[in-house]
């Protein structure tokens, strides 16, 4: 039975675990230290035992109801939770596939052929499976070699710049709601990497514009803008990867039965 937790507890994506804290206690540590003290205190040295015995057992009452309604509002919290987690996964994964989206077509202009005879479904699976392997591909490029596949006149345009910060300050406003507090560590790390290095990517986009405005050193602001370009996109793509893989990508509804019930609002 313990081999097959573990077999359960490995295969599970950052998409199903939370944070230790959505389990710890609302009440300080040190308010159940100084009741049991209080009481430790009492019963061992006293003068006035029948007096002791009275506030020993009031306390032992208080230190009880203290358990309790801390234990109630540990499942309240837990309660909560359950019903905006499925939500927040959802604005996540949907922020990175957009993020995805964004990089492969605005940057590396992917337009796979597809059969258009295809289903809406149908074509849509097909487009995020290409584009998947396309994204995988482009991480095992050198820089020199990702420098060259960029689209230069897409990504380094106000448009572009304009789109990651947006996305950058996404990442960051999500990383801000109230129930943060409860994402996994991990979870965490990779979405503040996400952000830092798309903030990079549009100081790179702007390292490379001023190429047009100091023309006497426009190919030095150029190359430092392609090869920082460069560096962030595999750095982006690389975390976007693990985060598809963690469970956080998912396409726009085509219908009414892409949208399911979050479980902590089913009856």
């Amino acid at each position: 039975m313990d081999v097959e937790n573990k077999i359960i507890e490995s295969v599970k994506t950052l998409r199903d675990k939370v944070s230790g804290r959505l389990q710890q206690t609302e009440l300080p540590f040190v308010v159940y230290a100084v009741v049991f003290f209080t009481m430790f205190v009492l019963w061992r040295y006293s003068e006035y035992e029948e007096l002791a015995m009275d506030f020993f057992v009031e306390l032992g009452g208080a230190a009880f109801t203290l358990f309790i309604v801390d234990m109630l509002l540990v499942r309240s919290k837990a309660k909560r939770w359950k019903l905006v987690r499925d939500e927040l996964n959802y604005v996540i994964a949907r922020l990175v596939n957009r993020t995805r989206d964004g990089i492969a077509t605005r940057v590396f202009n992917f337009n796979p052929r597809i059969d258009p005879s295809l289903s809406h479904e149908e074509y849509f699976a097909e487009l995020r499976e290409k584009r998947g392997d396309f994204l995988n591909k482009l991480v095992t490029l050198d820089d020199k070699k990702l420098a060259k596949a960029l689209n230069e006149v897409e990504l380094f345009s106000d448009s572009s710049y304009d789109y990651f910060n947006e996305k950058a300050d996404e990442v960051w406003n999500i990383l801000n709601v109230k129930y943060s507090d409860y994402f996994h560590p991990e979870l965490v790390t990779h979405l503040i990497s996400l952000h830092l290095n798309l903030k990079d990517l549009c100081g790179s986009i702007r390292q490379f514009k001023k190429g047009s405005r100091f023309t006497d050193q426009s190919e030095t602001f150029k190359n430092i803008g392609r090869q920082g370009a460069a560096v962030t996109i595999k750095k982006i793509v690389e975390l976007l990867n693990i985060l598809k893989n963690e469970g956080f990508s998912e396409p726009p509804a085509l219908s009414s039965e892409d949208f399911t019930e979050p479980d902590g609002l089913k009856q």
